[in-house]
């Protein structure tokens, strides 16, 4: 089930209505039934691996919970890891790793007849696996306590409203939310339905727009120029940002509405200053995630300078993996990884060459062009991550610049931009969404929109809601879209 589909807009209201009806106790056969019919709406089967991923690590959990001495925990927390691990790998890496090694065995003349899988990928598999994973890894560590209440652990690892996409949330945050007893509230309910708003805002206002002309040049690059590379791949920085952070805000929305506080995932990554300060930025629950049980295990930066780069790398490599099958996210993840090492190694003599030529860096120019400069190496490294394959990434990398010389020919940019499929009014709209969701995220360095908007006067704050919701409502694609990260 999506978000932006006439069945979610049912089902989300009758939930939220019965589960503030029903008694407290109840509540919770009411959330998890809901969160398996909302996965079941995709693909019934396929609620047989989440069962399997939730009763591994229950089960688990409770033997480790039961278990003084860390080192006897291991072989409990290895079952947990190989069960959840193997599941993900087969369903989404096995044709990958297949693929790959029938194409050395092939180069190097060696027969190789491993068919591959005839699976589709699982909804959300790569989401409530770590979550899963999450959890087994902080019970064997003593961090927290194993849940002993079943159907809350299944809630936890199911809970509809980031089961798919995310946010991926920690045991120790999300757990003890499901024991609460919300009450009716208007100003958290009010709040909630706001950021959900502008998650709609994002996606079906603008994401979809631009996916359609990121779509038309990304698909077949070799009838496209390097004009139209330039403005699809701009594009498509601004698509995979609306469209991941538009399914966060209706996530956090949703379950705000009823009582639970999920964490933030994007905090105006774009205004980044360094490629570090991005990651800090972007997908923060992925990335703290990947922190705290890959990098800080593997030594963080608690060793020698090379060793802590080499750990840096290697989350990454992992990381761009984790995002997908192919080897596009691969070299994505690694160039990430890259320029993190890259700028880590060159931070002390970047300070000295400021100091010495006097830069001030509070000066509003300075770190204007140093958000155009991580803005640019970010939207540059996504031509891999949005690229059908390999060498198309390649040509559009190849012939992005080779326009350049026509800027001034308003006849060529004019056809160049006409032919990438938008109209000129969705155009204008896409243009329009771009400027107001970046405008509020600079307000919101200094305050919280929400909150400015709900202190102004009734009648000026009921206006903005009424346009607001009147807007996306009419200015939303009709054919419905997937979320981008659904595919992860």
């Amino acid at each position: 089930m999506l978000f932006n589909s006439l069945e979610y807009l049912i089902f989300y209201p009758i939930i939220t209505i019965l589960y503030f009806i029903l008694p407290y106790k109840a509540r919770w056969i009411l959330l998890l039934a809901g969160s398996y019919y909302f996965y079941m709406a995709w693909k019934p089967v396929y609620i047989v691996l989440m069962l399997a991923t939730t009763t591994v690590a229950y089960i688990t959990g409770l033997k480790m919970g039961n278990i003084k001495q860390k080192e006897k925990r291991k072989k409990y927390l290895y079952l947990s890891l190989i069960v959840n691990l193997g599941l993900l790998i087969t369903f989404k890496y096995f044709n990958f790793f297949n693929d790959s090694a029938k194409l050395i065995a092939n180069n190097l003349g060696v027969q190789y007849n491993i068919p591959n899988l005839n699976v589709l990928l699982p909804m959300g598999i790569s989401f409530y696996t770590f979550q899963t994973l999450s959890y087994s890894i902080d019970v064997y560590r003593g961090s927290i306590k194993p849940e002993k209440h079943f159907g809350i652990f299944a809630l936890y690892i199911s809970f509809f409203p980031q089961l798919v996409a995310g946010p991926i949330e920690r045991a120790q945050s999300l757990l003890p939310q499901f024991y609460n007893e919300n009450k009716f509230d208007y100003d958290r309910i009010t709040k909630g339905l706001k950021i959900m708003m502008g998650g709609f805002f994002k996606k079906v206002v603008v994401a979809d727009r631009l996916g359609v002309a990121v779509n038309t040049i990304y698909n077949a690059p070799a009838k496209h120029n390097g004009i139209q590379f330039i403005i699809a791949t701009i594009f498509f920085a601004f698509q995979i940002f609306y469209d991941f952070s538009g399914y966060s805000d209706i996530a956090i929305g949703s379950a705000k509405v009823m009582g639970f506080n999920l964490m933030k995932n994007f905090e105006r990554p774009y205004f980044s200053k360094t490629i570090t300060e991005f990651w800090r930025r972007w997908h923060i629950s992925l990335s703290s995630w990947f922190k705290d049980y890959l990098y800080i295990p593997l030594g963080g930066n608690r060793v020698s300078k090379y060793r802590n780069y080499f750990n840096l790398f290697l989350t990454f490599l992992i990381s761009g993996l984790w995002h997908g099958a192919n080897w596009t996210f691969v070299i994505w993840g690694a160039l990430h990884g890259v320029l993190l090492v890259i700028e880590k190694a060159i931070s002390p003599l970047k300070k000295r060459f400021e100091n010495f030529m006097g830069i001030d860096k509070r000066s509003l120019i300075y770190k204007a062009v140093r958000v155009f400069i991580t803005f640019s190496i970010v939207t540059f490294s996504w031509i891999f991550f949005r690229a059908n394959t390999l060498n198309d990434a390649i040509y559009i990398i190849t012939h992005l610049f080779s326009d350049v010389g026509k800027l001034t020919n308003y006849q060529f940019m004019a056809t160049s931009i006409s032919s990438m499929g938008l109209t000129k009014f969705n155009l204008i709209i896409a243009i329009l969404g771009i400027i107001s969701i970046e405008t509020v995220h600079l307000l919101e360095r200094k305050r919280d929109i929400c909150e400015w908007i709900s202190n102004m006067p009734l009648l000026l704050r009921w206006s903005i809601y009424t346009v607001l919701s009147t807007a996306t409502f009419w200015l939303a694609f009709s054919e419905m879209k997937q979320f981008i990260y659904f595919q992860f």
